[in-house]
């Protein structure tokens, strides 16, 4: 099979330039299914962040002043330019972060999505129109209008879903935009500036700056920055919110997830052990925010389940992720892939029984034996707060845990702190019903729904899964505020 490796060159785009170089100095890409040096990325440093603000500010004004419809245009050309180029930004979002081609064309698919589906909303934005009830001859209305320069920071498991779910809301509400996306996965993010440009939006109205957590600092600081929307993990985020308390600056954030899986009697088990073990172990082996890393499973089928969930493991082989074969994709980084063993060690000495994997896998080709591989993890008989069962792994790791009541379900489903998503398979709509209602996390899935693959319905979470929504109304309206307004 041959596969086409070259990567283009990165560059900082700030308001009309494309820089090859930044003030934050160069990181060396690695390719983690190889673990060889791909080429460099040049780091924004603070004066390369306030240039690209700078530039966000100044192209407010046109960007705000162009009619919603044309707004729309725009957008809906980048949406079909996403789809012509669907091939090579999803063969790029494997050479970002390892991910396996099975899962690229989908997650690109998603993007292109949900950039037509906000391109819907950018004329459809409408206040409210009543009347002062102390006196009739006063008029009452509202109008939503944009924060002005909006500060985005991608995450770096999927920022292509991110673009689609912060960029292209944030333009359809009429901000224009600092986009900050993560060192390890460059190359998407630059084939899609291109794009930008071929729609026809203005320079300056979307700019990108590469670069860790300084970069993001100085983003997250900078006073023209008017609202933040964040995906990643809580520890970051609470540095995020620091620097925003400075201003009072509002933010989004997006964050991690402990997902449960709730199990009962009844259940499709042919369709629920599938989905779960691929969504947790084939989904960018385990580094996804909602997946259902917990399954909770009743006493009665659970030994029936877990046969199920190790028969499927047994077929999920490592390898190259531009295989069709490959399932299960590198973790991102050398050091993700020690600190995930490590917790799969300590697991074990919790009492923790390991029925599958754990390891290293030793049959990698040639070309993937320096690569960041995990076998796909399987335990049984997780207790529920344990370090496996409270924390998130963001890893190929599927935890089973046993219950015998509804009420039992629904409390070790809440135990933890995380609450971004919640699953559940049954065929009693009574049951269903009860559970939505006791289940705490931002969003219900039920025999198989999915969270992020329709546009159209609010995604986000609860406790440290963070706030704000994407997706739906409420993800445009995020990047919206309202200002009243009285006419006597």
């Amino acid at each position: 099979m041959t596969v086409d490796l070259s990567v283009p060159v990165v560059h900082l785009h700030i308001g009309g330039e494309a820089r090859t170089g930044g003030s934050g100095g160069v990181h060396q890409h690695v390719y983690p299914a190889t673990g060889e040096v791909q080429g460099p990325v040049p780091l924004a440093g603070p004066d390369d962040v306030d240039a690209a603000v700078g530039a966000a500010h100044q192209a407010y004004a046109q960007w705000r002043a162009w009619r919603p419809s044309e707004r729309a245009r725009v957008l809906r050309r980048l949406g079909e330019l996403m789809e012509r180029d669907a091939a090579e930004i999803a063969r790029l979002s494997v050479l970002d972060n390892g991910m396996s081609a099975g899962m690229s064309q989908p997650l690109v698919a998603i993007m292109a999505n949900w950039t037509s589906y906000y391109a819907g909303w950018a004329d459809k934005v409408e206040g409210r129109v009543t009347s002062f009830p102390a006196n009739q001859r006063e008029l009452g209305y509202s109008m939503p209008e944009p924060y002005g320069v909006v500060g985005i920071i991608l995450t770096w498991n999927g920022p292509v879903v991110s673009v689609g779910m912060k960029l292209i809301p944030a333009l359809a509400a009429g901000n224009t935009v600092v986009m900050k996306p993560s060192e390890l996965t460059p190359y998407a993010t630059e084939h899609l500036m291109g794009l930008v440009k071929e729609a026809g939006i203005p320079d300056g109205i979307v700019n990108l700056v590469l670069g860790g957590p300084e970069t993001g600092d100085a983003l997250v600081r900078h006073p023209l920055v008017n609202k933040v929307s964040f995906t990643g993990g809580p520890a970051t985020a609470r540095k995020i919110l620091t620097r925003c308390a400075e201003s009072l600056k509002p933010a989004v954030l997006e964050l991690g997830g402990k997902s449960a899986n709730v199990l009962f009697p009844d259940a499709d088990l042919d369709t629920a052990v599938a989905v779960n073990a691929f969504s947790v172990l084939g989904t960018l082996a385990g580094q996804g925010c909602a997946i259902p890393s917990r399954m909770i499973v009743h006493n009665d089928i659970y030994d029936d389940v877990a046969d199920r969930v190790l028969a499927i493991v047994s077929g999920m082989r490592c390898g190259d992720p531009f295989d069709p074969a490959t399932l299960i994709s590198p973790v991102v980084t050398r050091e993700a892939r020690q600190r995930i063993l490590a917790m799969i060690d300590r697991a074990q000495t919790d009492g923790a029984k390991l029925l599958a994997g754990g390891r290293v896998p030793d049959y990698l080709s040639r070309e993937c034996s320096d690569g960041f591989f995990v076998e796909p993890t399987v335990f049984g008989d997780v207790e529920p707060d344990s370090e496996l069962g409270q924390i998130e792994v963001f890893g190929p790791v599927l935890s089973l845990m046993r219950f015998e009541t509804e009420e039992q379900a629904i409390a070790i489903a809440n135990s933890t702190e995380y609450g971004l998503a919640a699953y559940v398979y049954t065929k009693d709509i009574d049951r269903v019903q009860r559970l939505v209602s006791a289940l705490d996390a931002g969003g219900v899935y039920v025999n198989g729904a999915s969270p992020v693959t329709g546009c159209e319905l609010a995604f986000g979470g609860v406790g440290i899964s963070g706030y704000g929504r994407e997706g739906g109304e409420e993800g445009l309206f995020e990047f919206l505020r309202t200002k009243a307004v009285g006419i006597a």
